[in-house]
């Protein structure tokens, strides 16, 4: 297939790309940077890829790239991980929000549009609770997260009315060693200073990388999936589980908290993230023929510490 991708260079895309490419298809990269795609994709190693510059939130030349494509896969947005400053919680709301918004443009300017397109959405979509259970049938929240996703959602909808085929991923935290939730909390982990964060009894919605990228795979090949789906992990835990298990993975004790206040001054509002959680099932996953790789969490955390 030709594939169109934004948001890729970065964690998932780190999985993502050199899976599809070895699969045979043709790869054409939307970056900000084309120097640190091709820094992570060279293309010695990768001669079926293209590296094209464009600013997700304005219209351009690069809408030109999406004529003729299969396919689009749509993870651009500004990492959530920072410190939500008000310039920033724009930047995160319009990075997401107009970003598709102007894939969806180029799509509808082209001559031979995409038969699929994939966007990422998150577990935001449904706020945070320690006692509810999220599924994709679940309504949505109502803080600052929860309106970013819904925006987001709702420009990827559009696409629908083009006659392409739309698969929506609301995505969890994704597990790897190299980056994300779990690459930050192994370095105190691995110097027995590890444990809870917060109260430990918020939910820890979370999903394997491989798991995630088999997922995206899966949508662009098989026609009957569509809609929404919850890109989770089928047992969710508790922060005090997750926290319990990758100690006895490591065989490092996991008894230190971390203060809500300390998270708090180093991330501000994106603390919430991390201090409320939510506890979101993968129901519409559960009704098709995909299988995790790791389905619980210490298969997860195995596998992906001995790789």
């Amino acid at each position: 297939m030709k594939i169109i991708l934004t948001g890729v260079t970065g964690f998932v895309g780190r999985s993502l790309v050199p899976l599809l490419h070895q699969q045979g298809h043709e790869l054409t990269l939307l970056v900000r940077s084309v120097p640190k795609a091709q820094r992570l994709f060279p293309p010695s190693s990768f001669p079926q890829l293209k590296a094209i510059a464009y600013e997700a939130t304005e219209s351009g030349p690069w809408q030109e790239q999406v004529n003729g494509q299969d396919a689009v896969i749509n993870l651009a947005g500004e990492p959530i991980s920072e410190r939500w400053t008000e310039a920033y919680k724009t930047a995160i709301f319009d990075s997401r929000k107009l970003g598709t918004e102007k894939l969806v443009e180029a799509i509808a300017k082209a001559e031979r549009r995409p038969q699929v397109m994939i966007s990422g959405s998150a577990i935001g979509y449904y706020g945070t609770s320690e006692t509810e259970t999220f599924t994709e049938r679940s309504p949505a929240g109502d803080d600052f997260l929860a309106e970013v996703c819904q925006a987001w959602e709702n420009a990827a909808h559009s696409v629908e009315s083009l006659g392409v085929r739309l698969v929506i991923l609301r995505i969890g935290i994704v597990l790897g060693a190299d980056g994300g939730a779990l690459g930050k909390m192994l370095p105190p982990f691995k110097l027995f200073a590890g444990g809870p964060l917060g109260s430990g009894e918020q939910w820890f919605s979370w999903i394997d990388r491989r798991d995630l990228v088999a997922l995206i795979d899966k949508a662009l090949t098989d026609p009957s999936l569509r809609g929404t789906f919850n890109a989770t992990a089928p047992n969710p835990v508790k922060m005090k589980e997750f926290c319990h298990t990758l100690g006895k993975v490591l065989a490092r004790p996991s008894w230190l908290p971390v203060p809500d206040i300390a998270l708090e001054l180093l991330l501000g509002e994106a603390a919430k993230l991390v201090l409320e959680g939510q506890k979101v099932l993968p129901e519409a996953i559960a009704k098709t023929d995909f299988q995790f790789q790791a389905p619980d969490l210490e298969t997860s955390l195995r596998q992906i510490l001995a790789s």
